[in-house]
C-alpha cells in the first residue's frame, strides 16, 4: 500500500504544473487555429484576452488601417478587430528545434508578422526599404539556425502600446506553457520595441498585469528608445504621403489637422497625433514621441516648418505641434524612468543608412532614415546593457531581413 501511495504522490506531482510549466492563464481564450499559412509559417493561433480594459480602438474610416491579406482570415474576417485579440505565429521547428529558449518577434507600426519577419517583399519596395526585396527574413534565418521562433500579430496596426505590451506578456505565457520553459527572448523592431520593453519594465495600464519575470534577453532593432520626432520635423513631405487629397494613402499619423492640397483645404482629424473630433487612430505613434529640436534642430527646408513643429497656423497647414502631442500621451519618459530590470540582458541595434525607398529620409543627424542612431542606441533606463551594434548599411525597413542584422541577432541570442 505504501508503494502505491508513493506512486500516486509522484503521479500527482507530475500532473501539477511547475512554475516553468504553468498552464495558459484562464483569461486567455484560444479562438481559432490555422495550419494553412503563407510565407513559411507552420501555424497561426488567434487568442482573446478577456481582461476588462481592452477596447475597440479607432480606425481610419477610409480603410487604410484595416487588416488585410491572410491576416484578415486569421482575425475571422473582421477588418477592424477588437484590441483584446492577437495572433501567435509559429515558425517551423517551434517545438523541435534544439535551442532551449524560444524567441518572440514583435513587429512595428503599420506592419504584420508576414512582411516584417517572413516575406519582406510582400508589400514591394516601400515595404522592405529597398528596390529589390527578399522573400525570406529573420524568421527563416533564426528557425534554420535552430531557434524556436514565434511572432505576435496585433489587431490594430498603430495601436495603444499599453494594451499591446499586455499581449506580449500573454504570448510569453502561452509559449512558456507550450514548451515548459521559464523564460522567452524578445526581439522588438521599431514600434515593437515599445510593447516588448514596456512588458519587461512593467509599464502597464491601471488594469494591467505587471512583468512576470520571464524574459531572458531583450533585443531592440531600430527602436526609438529615446523617442522620435520625424513626422513633426519633416511634416510637409511626410503629409504628402498620407493625405489622399495630395495623393497619399499611407497608414500613418500626420502632424496637421488641416492642409491645403492643390488649392483645396482639407480637414482630417482621423490622421491627427492627438485625439480630435472623436478620432484617436494612432495612439501607438503618439506614445513614441520625444523632441530632438535641441539636439538636431528642425528641417527648415520644409513648408510651414515652424508651425508644424511648434504648433499653430502656417501658410498651408495647421496643427497642434509636437509638445501638445507629447503631453497627450508620450510614454518615452515613463519607459526610461521605469527601467528594464537588470535581470534582463538588453541589446540595442541601430541601422545607419538613411536610404528608405519611398519616403523623405531623416537628414538632421545620423539615422536609419526614420529613427536617430542616438535614440536607437540610447541606454537610459536599461539595467543591463549586454551589447550594442550599428549596422551601417541597413535602413529602418531593412532591419528584419538585412543579413548583418540577422547574424547579429543570432549571435546575441546565443
Amino acid at each position: 500500500m505504501r508503494c502505491l501511495w508513493t506512486v500516486a504522490v509522484m503521479l500527482a506531482a507530475l500532473l501539477v504544473p511547475t512554475a516553468a510549466q504553468a498552464a495558459t492563464p484562464s483569461y486567455l481564450t484560444l479562438e481559432a487555429t490555422y495550419t494553412s499559412v503563407a510565407n513559411g509559417w507552420s501555424s497561426v493561433e488567434r487568442y482573446l484576452d478577456t481582461t476588462p480594459g481592452f477596447t475597440q480602438e479607432s480606425y481610419p474610416p477610409d480603410g487604410r488601417g484595416d487588416q488585410d491579406g491572410q491576416r484578415l482570415t486569421f482575425f475571422g474576417g473582421v477588418k477592424r478587430p477588437f484590441s483584446g485579440r492577437f495572433l501567435l505565429y509559429h515558425a517551423p521547428g517551434w517545438n523541435t528545434n534544439p535551442k532551449t529558449t524560444p524567441v518572440l518577434l514583435v513587429h512595428g507600426a503599420n506592419d504584420n508578422p508576414d512582411r516584417a519577419w517572413a516575406n519582406p517583399g510582400e508589400s514591394g519596395g516601400f515595404g522592405c526599404g529597398a528596390s529589390s526585396c527578399p522573400s525570406t527574413g529573420m524568421m527563416q534565418h533564426l528557425a534554420n539556425a535552430g531557434y524556436r521562433v514565434f511572432a505576435i500579430g496585433f489587431a490594430h496596426k498603430e495601436g495603444d502600446n499599453l494594451m499591446q505590451a499586455q499581449e506580449v506578456g500573454d504570448a510569453v505565457s502561452i509559449i512558456k506553457s507550450k514548451l515548459g520553459v521559464p523564460a522567452v527572448d524578445l526581439v522588438g523592431w521599431s514600434k515593437g520595441m515599445m510593447s516588448a520593453r514596456m512588458y519587461a519594465s512593467s509599464v502597464k495600464p491601471s488594469w494591467g498585469r505587471p512583468y512576470a519575470g520571464d524574459v531572458r534577453k531583450l533585443i531592440t532593432l531600430g527602436g526609438p528608445n529615446g523617442g522620435y520626432d520625424y513626422p513633426f520635423a519633416h511634416g510637409w513631405a511626410h503629409d504628402f504621403s498620407i493625405w489622399s487629397e495630395c495623393g497619399g494613402g499611407v497608414n500613418s499619423p500626420a502632424p496637421h489637422t488641416h492642409m491645403t492640397c492643390y488649392g483645396l483645404d482639407a480637414y482630417h482629424p482621423e490622421f491627427s497625433f492627438v485625439p480630435v473630433g472623436g478620432f484617436d487612430c494612432y495612439p501607438g505613434q503618439r506614445q513614441m514621441l520625444a523632441r530632438f529640436d535641441g539636439a538636431y534642430g528642425v528641417d527648415q527646408t520644409q513648408q510651414d516648418w515652424y508651425t508644424t513643429y511648434y504648433g499653430g497656423q502656417g501658410f498651408y497647414t495647421s496643427g497642434p505641434g509636437i509638445q501638445a502631442a507629447i503631453d497627450a500621451g508620450s510614454l518615452i519618459s515613463r519607459i526610461r524612468q521605469a527601467g528594464v530590470p537588470a535581470s534582463v540582458a538588453t541589446y540595442l541595434l541601430a541601422g545607419g543608412s538613411p536610404s528608405v525607398v519611398g519616403i523623405y529620409n531623416e537628414n538632421r543627424g545620423p539615422s536609419d532614415g526614420v529613427v536617430f542612431v542616438s535614440s536607437a542606441l540610447s541606454t537610459a533606463g536599461v539595467g543591463t546593457v549586454a551589447g550594442t551594434a550599428l549596422v551601417a548599411g541597413a535602413n529602418h525597413l531593412q532591419l528584419g531581413w538585412y543579413p548583418a542584422v540577422e547574424s547579429q541577432v543570432a549571435s546575441w541570442l546565443g
